[in-house]
């Protein structure tokens, strides 16, 4: 008999048969306590035996969750990705994951204990946000350990995550634009911002930009790295520079005479005051955008000047990130192809382009469907004077 159910109490005491040990000789078999009624455990024994026959049986060790989160942020999350990124993972660990599932033995976590710990998330009053970071980070953890053969599945997968409501995005249109340009004129960002409306780039790529990035001769600039601020844990700011996530991020991008001779005026006067406070003039690989001794700007200073210009012009709700926003919906109103705006907001697919830029797509089918008209009337109607 490869397996049986007894009932014990409350509960059922599942056996399963392992065969024969290959360095005793002895049969042994795997015992589990099971709750719930005996549907549910025949469902289990069978579970349990499909895996045996498959090879996939794990069998359950004493490893709690949180002694393997904590390996896991060490082993793998230390040398495969961003400091930015394992810090955020460690603080959903610590704050969010390890109080409540923290002991519970990592084979014997189920499905029905995430959801409610999504469920109570939320009902302390944290974002469905936050909860999706929760999951994420939960899925990519119990990710290694299938790989690893801790897990026989990843139980992320059985588990519903709240839906996520998309803020609404907000642009500027043609005379908000230069409304907040002549705003900015006497702002030490105006350069910064110009840019930023006039290429779609990222705050992070915009932070990061050198003069050998940019080519003023023939209207171009190369996307290469982006900055990365993070708060330590000795409670110094740090900032280093990293290359694009994607490749497609890692772009060329067309610039504009204007926005050419705004960034000329930028560098000169860039050059006269540094000079006139004793400092080189700025050389290749110095930031295009800094303080006057040539050290970064700090990310959220940018945008807090951002936010009060906006709110002088009465721009209330656009945000910083929204003048990529901006550059993307005034190019396909004017009919540029998305591909071309893909490639200059670097996007990693034509799909996540038109995806995001739906608003705009109204517009564009009005404009097509005008346009099949002009091409094709005109034709018919010579073809109609001909016959006749």
């Amino acid at each position: 008999m490869r397996g049986s159910i007894i009932k014990r109490g409350d509960s059922y005491r599942i056996r399963v048969s392992m065969g024969k040990d290959a360095a005793t000789g002895r049969y042994t078999s795997y015992f589990e306590t099971f709750r719930g009624d005996k549907t549910e455990a025949d469902k289990r024994l069978r579970e349990l035996l499909t895996q045996l026959d498959k090879g996939i049986f794990v069998k359950p060790g004493n490893t709690t969750l949180g002694e393997y989160l904590k390996s896991w942020l060490m082993d793998y999350c230390r040398p495969n990705l961003s400091q930015r990124t394992q810090e955020l993972y460690s603080y959903i660990c610590q704050k969010h994951i390890l109080p409540t599932l923290g002991s519970v033995p990592l084979t014997g976590l189920r499905p029905q204990q995430l959801q409610r710990l999504y469920a109570e998330k939320i009902g302390s009053g944290l974002s469905n946000r936050t909860v999706q970071l929760i999951h994420v980070t939960l899925h990519k953890a119990l990710k290694n350990a299938v790989r690893a053969g801790l897990l026989v599945r990843n139980i992320t997968e059985s588990v519903d995550t709240p839906k996520i409501q998309r803020r609404e995005m907000h642009v500027m249109s043609e005379t908000d634009l230069h409304l907040f340009l002549e705003y900015a004129k006497d702002s030490p960002y105006y350069t910064l911002f110009y840019t930023g409306l006039f290429t779609g780039m990222r705050r992070a790529e915009l932070l990061a930009l050198r003069w050998s990035d940019i080519d003023l001769e023939l209207c171009q600039l190369s996307v290469t790295r982006s900055m990365q601020y993070i708060y330590g844990e000795d409670k110094k700011n740090r900032i280093s520079f990293k290359e694009p996530k994607t490749t497609k991020s890692r772009r060329l991008i067309a610039l504009s005479p204007s926005t050419v001779l705004t960034l000329r005026e930028h560098k000169a006067k860039q050059t006269e005051l540094r000079q006139s406070l004793g400092y080189a003039p700025p050389l290749d690989n110095d930031l295009v955008f800094s303080h006057y001794d040539g050290s970064p700007l700090l990310p959220n200073s940018v945008t807090h000047a951002w936010i009060k210009l906006a709110r002088r012009c009465g721009l209330h709700g656009i945000r910083l990130h929204d003048a990529r926003h901006t550059h993307a919906s005034l190019l396909l109103k004017q009919g540029v192809h998305p591909k071309i705006v893909q490639e200059r907001l670097g996007h990693g697919s034509i799909q996540i382009t038109l995806d995001t830029y739906s608003h705009v797509a109204p517009g564009l089918q009005q404009a097509a469907a005008k346009k099949f008209d002009d091409i094709v009337l005109p034709k018919q109607m010579d073809t109609v004077s001909h016959d006749s």
